[in-house]
């Protein structure tokens, strides 16, 4: 039943034109990604691999059944693959390979282009990969110079390194044996980070969900490093 449901993910894949009957690789593109939630799927595992329940738990309305299927379509056209973590975990993970990856900088420029409509409502649901990506695609290059930091984040049992270079914000998934960061930053919820890096209050005037540890004047170097960009006027 698997190969079938391959078998078939593939030869729609590969059916350039299905939608739109159209040359254009942008039109490609939304063929292969445009389904709904391919692209959040995506965005869930340009960390890392994934497990299929982790994919669950960040995107708690999509059902297993249509998280199977747009995998099996990913994976098809070449965007997904699925591997096996080496013991003792010896579990199946998805992840992208190396032509998915390329998808990175589509999905930071469109956080950045979605952020400037005025219906953004950074009261929905957020998960810890959106929170490192939102930081990713926000830091103000010039404003970062030439500061070079490590910083840990722990958000909700997820762990992930960020290093401050070279004007870039570079992240990674990290274990218990991560280099002493400079800085680290843990909380239970990616909201929770928000009014402090976005709306710029302080820890307490945020309700003190937001845990900093280190220096407090390199923290607030770089938190001030991150900003919105301006709403969209017509």
């Amino acid at each position: 039943m698997e190969k079938e449901a391959c078998a078939s993910g593939s030869q729609a894949a590969a059916r350039h034109g299905r939608w739109y009957e159209d040359a254009c690789g942008g039109s490609l593109a939304l063929e292969l990604i445009g389904e709904r939630w391919s692209l959040l799927i995506v965005r869930e595992m340009l960390l890392g691999p994934r497990r299929f329940n982790e994919l669950r738990a960040a995107l708690p309305t999509l059902s297993a059944k249509v998280l199977t299927e747009r995998l099996v379509s990913l994976e098809a056209s070449g965007i997904v693959r699925r591997t096996k973590l080496a013991p003792p975990a010896s579990v199946q993970v998805y992840g992208l390979t190396e032509w998915g990856h390329g998808l990175e900088p589509v999905l930071l420029e469109l956080v950045r282009w979605g952020l400037r409509s005025p219906g953004h409502d950074p009261a929905l649901a957020f998960t810890p990969v959106s929170l490192m990506l939102s930081l990713r695609a926000l830091i103000d290059r010039a404003r970062a110079g030439d500061l070079s930091l490590l910083a840990a984040f722990e958000i909700g049992g997820q762990k992930f390194a960020a290093r401050v270079q070279d004007g870039e914000l570079i992240v990674h998934p990290a274990g218990d044996a991560m280099t002493a960061p400079e800085l680290r930053f843990c909380a239970d919820s990616a909201s929770d980070f928000l009014p402090i890096f976005y709306g710029k209050r302080t820890v307490e005037e945020a309700g003190g969900k937001l845990a900093i540890e280190g220096d407090p004047a390199l923290a607030a170097q770089f938190i001030d490093l991150f900003a919105l960009p301006p709403k969209f006027r017509s």
